[in-house]
């Protein structure tokens, strides 16, 4: 009989009867673990103990579970990370961050095709645990046709104030080649900050080129990082 003691990222085998009579101690990180004999799996949270019989091949736990959401609710801060990347074509408006910027083409999208706005959903949804926006508001359905991104940003938002979560801070780059975005980048951090409900102080908005290296170089796609931290209220 062995007993596995999760001390959050310490673990070890206080002792391991195998089939030889023979005992070892063992000092593991957290993952799966298969011998001739054993497979058992260590958490990564909260402390467990685990009952594994050396005759058989499954752990089975006996106090306590490995995670839970109503646990994860009550973290400090959330970190989350968004990307969305869209083909540049004549006869679309370009929108970035909810704003009209002038250009000879625009993103083909289901949607308004905003990839700031996505991006920074994806970043804020990834940060609560949740689907990303292609789950929640799938291209399948005709009544996201063309609708604005701010559609999508006000549902995030409104999803990380009911997980009881603000924004802490988060920090954007776009990447294309034309246009250039610094006339316009500050009326873009702006609208995002509104949307966000969010101090502009707390958004930061950054824009690079891809020095003319493949579709986003050659003017003929956009893209957008976004990583968000939020804070608990």
């Amino acid at each position: 009989m062995a007993m596995a003691t999760n001390l959050y990222t310490s673990y070890s085998i206080i002792a391991t009867k195998a089939h030889n009579n023979k005992s070892v101690s063992l000092s593991l990180q957290p993952g799966t673990y298969t011998t001739s004999h054993v497979k058992f799996t260590l958490p990564i949270q909260k402390r467990t103990g685990l009952s594994i019989s050396a005759a058989s091949t499954t752990a089975t736990q006996v106090e306590g579970s490995a995670t839970s959401s109503k646990a994860s609710r009550t973290l400090p801060f959330r970190v989350g990370h968004g990307f969305d990347l869209h083909r540049l074509e004549p006869g679309y408006p370009l929108i970035i961050g909810g704003i009209d910027v002038p250009h000879d083409r625009g993103c083909e999208a289901h949607s308004d095709g905003d990839v700031l706005l996505h991006c920074v959903v994806d970043a804020i949804l990834g940060a609560l645990g949740l689907p990303d926006i292609g789950q929640i508001f799938p291209d399948s359905d005709p009544k996201w046709k063309g609708a604005p991104s701010s559609v999508f940003i006000k549902e995030a938002v409104r999803l990380m104030h009911e997980a009881g979560y603000e924004i802490g801070n988060l920090d954007a780059t776009l990447i294309l080649q034309r246009p250039k975005l610094s006339p316009h980048k500050e009326s873009i951090r702006a609208n995002l900050s509104e949307l966000l409900g969010a101090d502009p102080s707390v958004v930061n908005l950054k824009a690079k080129t891809h020095e003319k290296v493949d579709s986003l170089g050659e003017n003929r796609s956009i893209a957008a990082h976004t990583v968000v931290l939020l804070m608990k209220k």
